[in-house]
């Protein structure tokens, strides 16, 4: 395949098929922002104190902690905090998400059918989180492919200017990584605002097509998994719709979210390397929801 598409561009135009893709399901003139060009003063200042309230301040000093915050209720102008957003860690079962990017992506382009058997594994790999069923997706994707899909000029998921990003490098079982990331020589990984980006694209309809971008995110939808920020914003926040992929393994605890409530939206990602994190998490999506349901935030629309 290949694609042309500059940084969070308005169109892609696919060789594959000589045809423009419009991006966002309810707009087709947007001029989409790159995400890493939305930093927030207001925000940031927001998040460095809630994290200090939490003592959450010191694991993020010492690069243990990585978070992204972006305040995507009118999706034309996000609005993003971050702390160690760049900084790249093994990430568990969270890169799932590349996987379902890759077989949407290798449908679109012929490569292979999105029949009811795909569509039913990939969602037990994100619903579930079954290393069965993810190990079987990427088989039919291939670790090649997906590599290609996430370094591509379209996506950049996985960007070497960036310090890395979402990857893919071995099957979710007990066998030999094949293509470990080429910066950190990581199986598994992600960046949080390569995540961050992942969703915003998926929210404005640029994952691969608006329709496969809406049958993605419904995947995402009603995780079976109550822990990390589910369970926060279940006994916290009830009523919020949460599109999330989790990872944990030893000392990693990762959680990713598009959460909508009240007619705000906004996307949030934890990596964390502590065996402690998992108590964090729910307590930290709590505090993130804080900020974009501030009224001194929500005036700033």
């Amino acid at each position: 395949m290949s694609s042309v598409i500059s940084g969070d561009a308005r169109a892609v135009i696919s060789t594959d098929t000589q045809a423009t893709l419009p991006l966002y399901p309810h707009s087709e003139a947007v001029n989409w922002p790159r995400l890493q060009e939305t930093d927030d003063p207001w925000l940031q200042n927001a998040l460095n104190r809630k994290l200090d309230q939490l003592d959450l301040l010191k694991q993020c000093k010492s690069e243990k902690l990585m978070i992204a915050l972006v305040d995507i209720t009118n999706p034309a102008r996000p609005r993003m905090a971050s702390y160690n957003n760049d900084n790249m860690i093994y990430a568990a079962s969270l890169p799932k998400i590349a996987i379902m990017l890759g077989a949407f992506q290798a449908a679109k382009n012929g490569r292979l059918v999105m029949d009811e058997e795909l569509e039913t594994l990939i969602r037990q790999m994100i619903k579930v989180s079954s290393n069965t069923a993810a190990t079987q997706v990427l088989e039919r994707v291939g670790i090649d492919y997906l590599a290609e899909v996430l370094t591509s000029e379209r996506y950049l998921l996985y960007d070497a200017d960036r310090n890395g990003g979402l990857w893919v490098g071995k099957p979710y079982a007990k066998e030999p990584a094949s293509r470990r990331d080429p910066l950190h020589n990581l199986s598994h990984g992600a960046t949080s605002f390569e995540v961050a980006r992942f969703y915003y694209l998926l929210e404005t309809g640029r994952l691969v097509s608006p329709e496969a971008s809406a049958r993605m995110k419904a995947i995402l939808a009603d995780s079976s998994i109550n822990h990390k920020f589910v369970r926060g914003l279940n006994e916290a926040r009830p009523g919020s719709k949460i599109f999330r992929k989790s990872g944990s393994w030893g000392n990693y605890h990762a959680d990713s979210a598009l959460v909508e409530r009240d007619g705000r939206k906004y996307i949030a990602v934890a990596l964390a390397d502590n065996p402690l994190a998992g108590g964090w998490l729910p307590r930290l999506i709590v505090g993130l929801d804080d900020i974009i349901f501030d009224p001194e935030n929500i005036a700033r629309d």
